[in-house]
């Protein structure tokens, strides 16, 4: 398990088995520091549509395996031990109720 910190100072985990999830996709092999640096200063958070307790963080990255995205990293965070569900790149920002993040 890695544990990371986000822009609001919460302690948030990747267990091994997320780790398996995320790296099914090719293209998130060797992700982990952009998953961090996402994490700690992301460019735009949003509470998901689907589920309130869950953030959306977004940072773009202009040069990943598939040209300028967008990498997303969806965390549970209205729990005693928040957790990233998933990560991947995205084109764009996904919908939801945007945050402040100072």
């Amino acid at each position: 398990m890695t544990t990371f910190r986000d822009y609001d100072g919460r302690t948030v985990r990747v267990t091994d088995e997320r780790w398996a999830h995320i790296h099914k996709r090719p293209e998130m092999e060797g992700k982990k520091e952009r998953i961090e640096a996402t994490l700690r200063r992301p460019e735009a958070v949003r509470v998901s549509d689907q589920d309130e307790s869950v953030h959306l963080y977004h940072r773009t990255y202009t040069d990943t395996p598939v040209t300028e995205k967008i990498l997303l990293v969806v965390v549970k965070v209205e729990t005693e031990s928040p957790f990233v569900i998933t990560a991947f790149f995205t084109d764009r920002l996904k919908s939801g109720r945007p945050l402040a993040i100072d």
